[in-house]
């Protein structure tokens, strides 16, 4: 006798079969960095690359990574729009060499690797750039860094997340007596 079998399993069972052919699927999705935007001024691999990069340097934790904050957005529209050409160049000439880097080392891109390695290669990157500071000359990390950290600090979720933000300093109170306030205010 061949037991009955009933609608509520057998819509269990079919769900089950499309979850494990979806795992898959998105699990190369994760590793092949699939972008959910269209950059303006990089090719889909430096774009990737960039963004894995940024989120290594401000990584999610109890606040947003940066690119839940849209840093790697950020950080092409101003290479596309503000960038002054030599620089914009570099930026993408070191994140082309940085996935390259990543492939010979590792076998994969930049994007691909764990984050331990990826560590390590911005490290050198760092290292790299902190020596070209010492001779006064430019270097694609240190650019990266600092766009990194204004693209960050400048969105919402950096400034309202990762900072105090406090949109206005207090109620205004014309006329108030000195000796009610104390001391005043000094700005940096």
């Amino acid at each position: 006798m061949v037991p009955m079998l009933h609608r509520r399993a057998a819509l269990i069972g079919l769900g089950g079969l499309a979850s494990l052919w979806a795992v898959p699927v998105v699990v190369a999705g994760q590793t092949t960095g699939v972008l959910a935007w269209t950059p303006k001024a990089l090719t889909q691999d430096q774009a990737r690359t960039l963004a894995a990069a940024c989120e290594r340097i401000v990584p999610a934790t109890d606040t947003p990574g940066a690119i839940a904050a849209g840093v790697p957005q950020f950080i092409d529209r101003q290479l596309a729009e503000w960038f002054e050409p030599p620089e914009a160049e570099r930026l993408r000439a070191g994140l082309v060499r940085l996935d390259a880097e990543a492939r010979a080392r590792a076998g994969a891109p930049f994007a691909a690797l764990p984050a331990a390695r990826q560590d390590a290669l911005l490290r050198e990157a760092e290292a790299e750039g902190q020596a070209a500071a010492k001779h006064l000359q430019p270097h694609w990390f240190l650019s990266l860094r600092e766009m990194t950290t204004v693209g960050y600090f400048t969105s919402e979720p950096g400034a309202t997340k990762a900072l105090r933000y406090d949109p206005v300093p207090g109620d205004y109170r014309g006329c108030v007596p000195l000796k009610d306030i104390g001391r005043g205010w000094a700005t940096a």
